[in-house]
């Protein structure tokens, strides 16, 4: 069997791990953070736990599925529950202009009562449309995700054809066309269309096969696993250290070492032949680990154009520069003195000016009035994730993918972008402030009269005395020069700078040279 290295031990990094390793392969894992998890991250604050990466438990037989080829259950990995249903708010910017509800159940017989009931005849026409959603889904997993493409297509012609005609029709239209065209009621496009938003995708701009996502939303239905993602990541960190996974945390992979050779051994059209990776450890020590597989599951642009040398890339830089950005997030983490037991789980809050929105996100035009939010509260369903008479909210606003914006007050260098968000001690006294949760629909007033507190993350050293990393001249200004001044980092903080000193420190290494820090 082969030494295999796996970069990063998010998700995808620690399940692929886990399914060498049962094959007999010596895996290890080089993470680059403190912890494992990737983007499925938490912070714990004052009794509240706080899920920084996904929210939405769906595809439920594809975790069954993964479960069962790593010798266990679903059931016995985690303790789910089956949400009944989330809730669409629709309104406009006036606080004070009525907003439309719409409490969106499970099940294909209830959905299509809920639509019947906005629309005449919209009934039969979502069950024709959810039936088309789950032969694109079946499809989908049949001849794409469940498909190692190691061989010819091992299905009949037939099953080819048909096939072949259905994705013709999705793959040749846009899914806002494909629901625009059988249903008028805005509620019913929006319900029908905010999947495509949050897989980084313009719904206008996505081809008509993102319609499976509405058999997945609403007829599989939407799961919450107790504990959060953060149960998910502890189950796979278990199984793969007990399939005797090696992890090596603070480890960043700096190149994917290969032989430029060829023979009769290298599949056609390889252009060389692994070795192994180059990686620093925690205090900057470079490091070389022999491997005949690398596996990894780190960003496709970072691996292709950082770990990869020119001439082993898939495509050369210019290639990305003409890529279109998804979408970027702000997100709030607020831990709230009260009880709100009228906010359901899940909640999508959503502009009636869905054009203006989608505008907003996609294309990068301004900033409109109203935006769109997500907001969920799993302690509806998690008494574990808040203090007894407390709530658990995450809020999630879409915005354009745009560099320029920054970053916000919660994030340390690259950390907070992969979960790994940092608590700081009382002395820093971060930023807070408590205000009444707002009376209306959208909304729910407590009896208790909730009380909402934000806080907001900073570093607590000064920025001049930060070993490492440069001070910035002015407030909130980013250095110019950005190449690595130091060999080591200060621990916890980006490791770009233990990397040869040919290679450029991205701008989350500079500090802002203020009286109230914070990262650029």
């Amino acid at each position: 069997m082969a030494r295999v290295v796996v970069i990063g031990a998010g998700i995808a990094g620690l399940a692929t791990a886990t399914l060498l390793a049962r094959e007999g392969h010596e895996v290890e894992i080089l993470e680059r953070g403190s912890r494992v998890g990737g983007r499925a991250g938490w912070i714990d604050d004052a009794g509240f736990r706080f899920d920084t990466g996904p929210s939405w438990y769906l595809m439920a037989d594809v975790f069954a599925h993964y479960a069962e080829l790593i010798g266990t259950s679903i059931e016995e990995m985690l303790d789910l529950h089956v949400l009944d249903s989330y809730t669409i708010l629709a309104g406009e910017a006036d606080p004070s202009s009525a907003v439309d509800r719409l409490d969106v159940p499970r099940g294909l017989d209830a959905v299509a009562d809920l639509a019947e009931s906005l629309e005449p005849g919209a009934g039969q026409q979502l069950r024709e449309y959810l039936d088309s959603a789950r032969r694109a889904l079946e499809i989908s997993l049949a001849e794409f995700l469940y498909n190692p493409f190691s061989s010819v297509p091992d299905i009949s012609g037939e099953r080819l054809r048909r096939a072949s005609r259905d994705l013709v029709r999705w793959l040749s239209t846009t899914l806002t066309r494909w629901s625009d065209a059988r249903f008028q009621h805005p509620l019913l496009r929006q319900m029908l269309q905010y999947n495509a938003i949050f897989l980084g995708v313009d719904p206008r701009e996505a081809p008509a096969i993102y319609h499976l996502m509405s058999h997945i939303d609403l007829v599989e239905g939407v799961r919450y696993p107790t504990g959060g993602f953060t149960a998910f990541v502890h189950a796979l960190h278990e199984r793969a250290l007990a399939e005797g996974v090696r992890i090596t945390l603070d480890a960043e992979v700096t190149q994917i070492v290969a032989a430029r050779r060829r023979g009769p051994a290298l599949p056609v059209g390889s252009r060389g032949q692994v070795r192994g990776v180059e990686w620093t450890d925690a205090g900057g020590e470079h490091r070389r680990t022999r491997a005949e597989i690398v596996v990894s599951a780190a960003d496709m642009h970072h691996t292709e154009t950082q770990l990869l040398a020119p001439d082993l890339q898939t495509w050369p830089e210019r290639a990305w520069t003409r890529t279109k950005p998804g979408p970027s997030s702000v997100l709030v983490m607020l831990g709230v003195s009260g009880e709100l037991p009228s906010l359901p789980h899940h909640t999508l809050m959503l502009t009636r000016d869905w054009e203006v929105g989608l505008d907003a996100v996609f294309q990068g035009s301004a900033t409109p009035e109203t935006t769109s939010l997500y907001v969920c509260r799993p302690s509806a369903t998690d008494d574990g994730v808040a203090p007894a008479g407390s709530e658990n909210l995450f809020l999630l606003v879409p915005v354009s993918g745009e560099i320029g914006l920054g970053h916000g007050s919660g994030y340390p260098g690259s950390a907070a972008a992969q979960g790994r968000g940092r608590t700081p001690p009382s002395s820093a006294s971060p930023t807070s402030r408590s205000t009444r949760w707002p009376a209306g629909p959208a909304c729910p007033t407590s009896p208790s009269g909730s009380r909402c507190a934000t806080r907001s993350v900073r570093p607590t050293s000064a920025p001049s005395t930060t070993p490492g990393v440069t001070a910035c001249s002015a407030p909130r200004t980013c250095c110019a020069s950005r190449r690595c001044s130091a060999a080591v980092p200060p621990r916890g903080r980006s490791r770009a700078c233990t990397t040869r000193a040919r290679r450029r420190c991205p701008a989350s290494v500079c500090r802002c040279a203020s009286s109230r820090p914070s990262w650029c």
